[in-house]
């Protein structure tokens, strides 16, 4: 559903992604990890447009077009190049994302958070002011089914800024599926959250993994090795592993750059030393990446 090809990101003398080769498959769902640093964001970030690379090439499956593909793609049937598209133009094209930090409407319902977001996804006409408000009606019915989805339904009418953050979690979920994504990149959803709520939050990831492409940032191992049918790792904006999770789990070279001692029941740890390239990558990650949050779901 996705692919990049040689994916390279350099900030002055930073390479923060290394010609990164990586495909994500329909109904697939790839955890992507590493250390602090690793270049997990800026990844994200070149995947959904926030940033340009400075080499390489993304593109995403033309699903409308089926065998015939795309004409257009460089690389053959059923491809676009994506590569210089922006935010806007990947989320119409079906790619969607939420972020590390909470992007919702604060003062708004959460039904108006994801009706919001379907509209947005719903082309140039849904943003016509002189409609009859009945012409968004659609809008609504899909947004309270995602908040049902979701189990939000309850809370429809409750604003963004006082759900729990367990909640407020699976609203940025819904705002990210609004609209019928292909695919749906989730930038730590469990981050904050208690372990009370870890296992609702990990049930509805595994739904959406059933009729959607997903990948993950997560730095909890548990939840990696639980929802995860591959595992891909980044160290130093390089990808040194990718495959099944007790494979990747049991690599020596990720066991070293990430996972050390992980135990089940434990967080890897993440902490790049002070001063190492990680500790650098990261640095480059917020201050070139903070602003990129802006784009539509």
């Amino acid at each position: 559903m996705i692919r990049t090809t040689g994916l390279t990101k350099q900030f002055g003398g930073l390479t923060a992604v290394d010609g990164v080769d990586f495909e994500l498959a329909e109904n697939e769902l790839c955890s992507l990890i590493g250390p602090n640093g690793a270049g997990k964001t800026t990844f994200f970030n070149l995947l959904t447009g926030s940033l340009s690379p400075t080499e390489g090439r993304v593109e995403l499956r033309e699903t409308e077009t089926g065998d015939e593909g795309d004409a257009g793609s460089p690389s053959g049937a059923g491809w676009i190049d994506v590569t210089d598209a922006d935010p806007h133009e990947t989320a119409l094209g079906g790619l969607h994302r939420s972020y590390q930090i909470s992007n919702l409407f604060p003062t708004a319902t959460a039904l108006e958070n994801v009706r919001v977001a379907a509209q947005a996804h719903g082309g140039a006409d849904a943003w016509k002011l002189w409609r009859n408000v009945s012409a968004f009606d659609e809008y609504e019915r899909e947004a309270r089914g995602i908040l049902e989805r979701v189990g939000l339904a309850d809370e429809a009418e409750t604003t963004a800024e006082t759900l729990s953050h367990g909640q407020k979690r699976h609203l940025e979920v819904a705002v990210a599926l609004a609209g019928d994504p292909d695919v749906l990149l989730l930038d730590e959803p469990t981050a904050g959250v208690s372990s009370d709520a870890i296992d609702r939050l990990v049930e509805l990831i595994r739904s959406v993994a059933e009729d959607h492409a997903v990948l993950l940032v997560e730095h909890n191992m548990d939840v990696v090795m639980d929802v995860s049918d591959r595992v891909a790792v980044l160290h130093q904006g390089s990808l040194i592993a990718d495959g099944p999770p007790e494979a990747v789990r049991e690599d020596p070279a990720v066991q070293e750059a990430y996972l050390g001692g992980y135990e089940p029941g434990a967080d890897a740890s993440d902490g790049g030393e002070p001063g190492s390239g990680d500790a650098t990558n990261d640095a480059a990650d917020r201050d070139r990446d903070g602003g990129a949050g802006g784009e539509a779901a």
